[in-house]
């Protein structure tokens, strides 16, 4: 991973909405079970890179934001990403944006920080 994943990654679990889940990759090439999620430590970093791991982040800005179609999308001709919310309001509403960024990670990770 780069330096800017692994300062990403450490941005992710420092987020008052973190926990880790089953199905996460860790940096070191780990995979969490059911029975591995209580033994990780806090200088273990989630791999943002692994889909599995972005849809496990998707699933906690969901849960932190108390709505369910919370989404990422691209945007600016797919040079950028954002998280919507449009469950319940007459209008789109953007949560975040990974501003001059190409990264989804980014954008869940910052819609993560911003959660109330």
């Amino acid at each position: 991973m780069t330096d800017e994943m692994i300062a990403l990654a450490r941005r992710a679990v420092a987020c008052r909405g973190w926990r880790w889940m089953p199905g996460m990759k860790l940096t070191a090439g780990l995979r969490l079970t059911e029975s591995l999620v209580p033994f990780t430590f806090p200088v273990d970093l989630p791999d943002l890179s692994d889909p599995a791991t972005l849809g496990c982040l998707l699933a906690l800005v969901r849960e932190a934001w108390d709505c369910r179609g919370i989404h990422t999308t691209r945007f600016n001709r797919g040079r950028e990403w954002i998280v919507r919310h449009d469950l319940s309001l007459p209008r789109q509403k953007i949560l975040s944006r990974a501003w001059g960024s190409y990264s989804e990670a980014e954008a869940l990770v910052a819609a993560l920080e911003l959660a109330p």
